[in-house]
Parts: structure tokens; sequence; C-alpha cells
């Protein structure tokens, strides 16, 4: 765990704050798909089908994120509409991953008080499926997917079963 952290904190300063306009799936690995710049990605087949970490990044986003940031990353009076902060903020993959584990104060006080987005960094349950979160976010961000659970959801792969039960440990 320590590892990945240190790698993403390296990425992060070699990468910048760059946003990937384009999130069209390139390459899949082990049922992960990556858009051209290797940043992980949706894929949405024709019949309205998601790829599992889309899927998955849907649950994790309502078991963590929805008390802020509102049911389907539409905002709420509390917090600001994910949906739209990916593009409108040009919040890329590795600015996503900083601000979710070290968190961001706004200091612009605007309505009267400034917001704060806490750190998430030692939190299994989001740091375990930041890709996840990322991935969802971005779907709902380009208007891929719609409102709601998604109806239809590719198979866990294997390797996503295997990188949980080493992120979180073996199911008791």
């Amino acid at each position: 765990m320590v590892l990945r952290f240190s790698m993403f904190a390296a990425a992060v300063l070699i990468a910048g704050s760059a946003y990937a306009a384009d999130s069209k799936a390139v390459s899949e690995e082990d049922g992960k798909y990556l858009d051209a710049d290797g940043n992980p990605t949706y894929n949405i087949q024709a019949d309205g089908t998601v790829d599992w970490y889309t899927y998955s990044g849907f649950r994790m986003y309502h078991a963590e994120c929805h008390v802020c940031h509102g049911p389907d990353a539409m905002g709420s009076t509390y917090a600001p509409a994910l949906k739209d902060s990916l593009k409108q903020k040009n919040i890329d993959y590795y600015k996503f991953q900083e601000i979710v584990s070290s968190g961001q104060q706004n200091t612009a006080v605007q309505g009267g008080s400034a917001s704060v987005m806490p750190a998430f960094g030692t939190n299994l349950n989001v740091m375990c499926f930041i890709d996840d979160l990322y991935v969802y976010l971005r779907a709902r961000s380009d208007d891929a997917i719609g409102r709601g659970r998604p109806a239809k959801k590719e198979t866990k792969p294997d390797a996503a079963r295997k990188y949980q039960d080493e992120c979180l440990g073996p199911p008791k």
C-alpha cells in the first residue's frame, strides 16, 4: 500500500494538471479500460452495458461521496457537482487523486463560508477504489451514463477481485 501512494505522489509531480479531454478507451488491461494517455476510463457498450469499474465507481460513490456531493454527482447545497467539476475545473486523473487523498480547502468565501474537502488518503474504502470513482465520475461528466444505477454491467474481472483482496484484505 505504501508503495502505491509513493508512486502516486511521484506521478502527480511529473504529470502536472493537463486535462485529458478524450475519454475514449483505446486499450484494456485485465478488464480496466485506458484512454490514450494511459488513464483509467469507462467503456459503455451499445446496449448500455457498463464496464465493471464504472459500475463499481457508482457503488463506491454512493457509499462514500454522495452524502456531500449529492446523488449521481449532481451536487448539493453542501458541496459541488462532481459531474461538472472534472471538465469545468480541468481536474485530470492525477489532480483528482491528489484532492481525494489530501483534501482541499476553498479559501475564496462564497455565500459566507469557505468549503473544505476532507482528506480520504487513509480511508481504504475510498483509496482502494479511487480509479473506480474516477471512471464513474468521468462517465457522468461526459454524459456517457445517466442518473441511477447502471442496469447492465460486465462481470467483475479476476484482476479486480485480486486487487480488492490485496488492498482491503481477504473477506472474513
